[in-house]
């Protein structure tokens, strides 16, 4: 008997050891991705070698997350899920009796480092709407979108009370997805739609001063140019002068001479389009795309519901964080405080997308061997 079970055991961990599990193709988009963060980052961060040392640590214990939650078969991280999901939303309940932060508490100081515990709901809450919707009936019914739509909520509003309204938004859309991708009907999504733009006036009412600056700055900028607009003007400013080639790596002026605020978190794409212009936007732009496709490439060969779901989650949010980030250094959303992905400087940011493709690493793992 013993021996029996020592023949399995090795024959198992010979399957784990020598199957591949990683994607290739994505982990060299990946890559690519995180060394022109670190470059731009650079320049950025005005040639200061420790701001990008301490990013590119990040991504070593990122990577090294990656390539352990691959090796965790998709059924084990959803029976995982609940607990996964349960843990991080108490961590937000911790934060608001002893977060900390600047304007908003959103941190947990644990002495070595700062831990934004908000950004785990972007891969913990994509993955319950998926492990929620998985055993049931698809496209899902009322009854069931509703639980869903609590379970977004419930997460969503504790990180709007921090205050952090782009980061909620964020995490709302990871669970949206899940749930779009089980296939609600459109006219469901119409009426939805419809209903959540009939609540923005209530919306607006319980909305931080802050935040009701941002949207009517977004309309009218040159209203207020040295104050609520300067953040969008001095962006597009970095953006228009960019031209179709760029002034060239490290020969950025606006945020060299400290006219662009936070140039090396959310707005360091305006630093990137001031130095490499239009083409070298393009190209960026081509390698998020490739990426985003990859993933949704994964999420078609999955092999059950919750690793289809949640991969296309991951895949959609992943897009949503460059849309928003482009869309708002160009002026075309408001100020929210989304990071441009691998490229802004921010550990907790960048370790929780490692971690979120690490389990895309696993879901390609266990695809359906078909081809």
């Amino acid at each position: 008997m013993i021996e029996m079970l020592y023949i399995r055991m090795r024959r198992f961990l010979r399957r784990i050891l020598t199957r591949p599990r990683i994607d290739l193709p994505l982990a060299a988009g990946l890559f690519v991705l995180a060394m022109v963060g670190l470059v731009t980052l650079y320049s950025a961060g005005g040639r200061d070698l420790g701001l990008v040392g301490g990013q590119a640590a990040r991504f070593v214990l990122g990577g090294a997350l990656l390539l352990l939650i691959s090796r965790i078969p998709p059924t084990v991280l959803r029976s995982w899920t609940p607990w996964l999901y349960a843990g991080s939303t108490a961590l937000l309940v911790l934060v608001a009796i002893l977060g900390e932060g600047r304007g908003a508490y959103r941190w947990l100081d644990l002495g070595f480092m700062r831990f934004q515990p908000s950004e785990l709901l972007k891969l913990t809450m994509p993955m319950m709407a998926a492990w929620y919707l998985h055993p049931r009936q698809l496209p899902p019914s009322w009854k069931d979108m509703a639980m869903v739509g609590l379970l977004i909520a419930i997460p969503a509003g504790l990180i709007a009370e921090q205050p952090d309204l782009g980061t909620a938004l964020l995490v709302t859309g990871a669970g949206a997805f899940a749930l779009f991708l089980a296939g609600v009907a459109w006219w469901r999504i119409g009426l939805l739609a419809g209903i959540a733009a009939a609540m923005v006036p209530v919306g607006w009412h319980f909305m931080h001063q802050y935040q009701r600056d941002r949207v009517l700055t977004l309309l009218n900028p040159e209203a207020d140019p040295l104050g609520n607009g300067w953040h969008i003007i001095q962006s597009q400013i970095a953006v228009g002068s960019g031209g179709v080639f760029g002034k060239g790596w490290l020969h950025g002026t606006q945020s060299r001479l400290d006219f662009l605020p936070e140039h090396t978190t959310d707005f360091i794409f305006a630093v990137f389009s001031e130095e490499f212009g239009l083409v070298g936007v393009a190209c960026l732009l081509a390698l998020y795309a490739f990426i985003i496709g990859r993933c949704l490439w994964i999420a078609m060969e999955a092999r059950d519901t919750y690793s289809r779901l949640l991969a296309g989650a991951i895949a959609m949010s992943f897009f949503v964080y460059v849309f928003v980030n482009g869309g708002m250094i160009a002026g075309m959303l408001p100020v929210v405080g989304v990071p441009l992905p691998f490229v802004s400087y921010g550990g907790t940011s960048a370790v929780s997308l490692l971690s979120g493709f690490g389990v895309l690493m696993s879901i390609h793992a266990n695809r359906k061997m078909h081809e």
